[in-house]
């Protein structure tokens, strides 16, 4: 590195090269903007945790997010689309189906791995002119100004001082620049963890994503390609050590008890990753010249696949007042320009976490009264038009105010 790359100013430099942060160097690139990318880990989509084999449910808004970030055509041929999903709980007769057709969409939403969208979102930042990509690279401390923030980081294990007018927090749930500002965060241990894998079953699926909620934890199914679905199995956290040490054989047999035929017999399953679940929300999402992202910001349950479509709609809001500010020659680090992006993502971010948060709760929930009452509220959603078409907007990422990517519109 030379002597005049010590001290690099930029307009926004984002902590955090994870699907949330390299999107929104996607989304602010090509509108006048210098952004720096920081990220911990190697230019190689194998070593960065957030580009694993997950599988990643995309509502139809993300989906139109990244069509219009330019992303999709490159992504589309190995995302599977999710046409139906069926609801149901173990043991009882009641079942709610969503059909993409009822909805006048092509899919509800898609399928894709963590790391066929990773390969699509982080290298390709390096062919991007006005987006420097940082890495390996870590965040040493900040320090906010009137009309500046400064970023003291180590690039390739050499101090580096980076300025701009705007740090952006995309560095996950155990976010530095969150705890370097001490904001308050509201916390809650669901006591489960979801082992993720991907699995195989006798017959195709069809486009379809399953829910089904059981005694120990929802167990989801999504539509992978290569007739693969994906597969969120949520235990007990006690539970874990016992069902993560099974063979392959023993896990099947169990995951098929608990989720039943509609696919024939489960034949194979993948590597086995687990993740305890935490619900996590902050009080702030800005501070004078920060604003928090995607887990930086709030962690969602898995049960209804909202997590990264959540941080993604982040991207799209944030963006949109950032370039909107820039246009007007506004100051884009200005608490009264980010004050915007707070306020529009609050209510969002309390629907859907107060949606996903009271559905564990509801069906963890032993009485018999609960569970008969719950059992006609999903035969409701099933016979209810109305009823369907208010979870299938909450499902696309279609309910509310809806930023410019999020309606497929560029931001020019």
């Amino acid at each position: 590195m030379s002597e005049s790359e010590v001290h690099q100013r930029y307009d926004v430099v984002i902590v955090g090269g994870g699907m949330v942060g390299a999107s929104l160097a996607h989304a602010l690139s090509g509108h006048g903007l210098t952004i720096a990318v920081i990220e911990s880990y190697p230019l190689n989509t194998s070593s960065q945790p957030s580009y694993d084999d997950r599988a990643i449910a995309l509502s139809y808004g993300s989906k139109r997010i990244l069509d219009a970030l330019g992303l999709w055509s490159k992504l589309a041929s190995s995302a599977e689309a999710i046409k139906k999903i069926h609801v149901s709980e173990q043991g009882q007769f009641g079942f709610a189906r969503l059909d993409h057709q009822e909805e006048g969409v092509e899919a509800l939403g898609y399928v894709v791995t963590a790391r066929d969208l990773g390969s699509v979102l982080l290298p390709t930042l390096t062919d991007v002119d006005d987006v420097s990509l940082l890495c390996p690279a870590t965040l040493e401390d900040f320090s906010q100004e009137d009309n500046r923030v400064t970023a003291n980081v180590l690039i390739d294990e050499k101090p580096v001082t980076l300025q701009a007018k705007l740090l952006v927090a995309a560095d996950g749930g155990q976010s530095r620049v969150r705890e370097q500002l001490g904001i308050k965060v509201k916390a809650a241990d669901y006591g489960q963890s979801a082992i993720i894998s991907n699995v195989s079953t006798q017959q195709p699926h069809n486009n379809i994503a399953y829910e089904r909620f059981t005694t120990t934890g929802p167990v989801a199914l999504l539509p992978m390609t290569e007739n693969r679905s994906g597969l969120v199995y949520t235990v007990k956290n006690e539970q874990q050590h016992a069902v993560m040490t099974l063979s392959d054989d023993e896990f099947l047999q169990q995951l098929q008890l608990r989720f039943g035929y509609r696919l024939g017999k489960f034949t194979r399953i993948g590597k086995r990753f687990v993740y305890e679940l935490k619900y996590k929300q902050v009080e702030e999402h800005i501070r004078h010249r920060v604003a928090l992202i995607g887990n930086a910001a709030h962690t969602v349950h898995p049960v209804a696949g909202q997590g990264f479509n959540l941080g993604i709609r982040d991207v799209a809001a944030l963006a949109e007042v950032i370039v909107q500010a820039h246009n007007a020659n506004a100051d884009i680090g200005e608490l009264s320009v980010l004050s915007e992006y707070e306020h529009w993502r609050k209510h969002d971010h309390r629907n859907v976490m107060t949606a996903t948060d009271s559905m564990v709760k509801l069906f963890e929930n032993p009485l018999s009264a609960v569970r008969v009452a719950r059992n006609a509220g999903i035969l409701a959603v099933d016979l209810l038009p109305g009823a369907r078409h208010l979870i299938s907007r909450f499902a696309m990422g279609l309910a509310g105010k809806q930023p410019k990517l999020s309606r497929g519109v560029p931001l020019d």
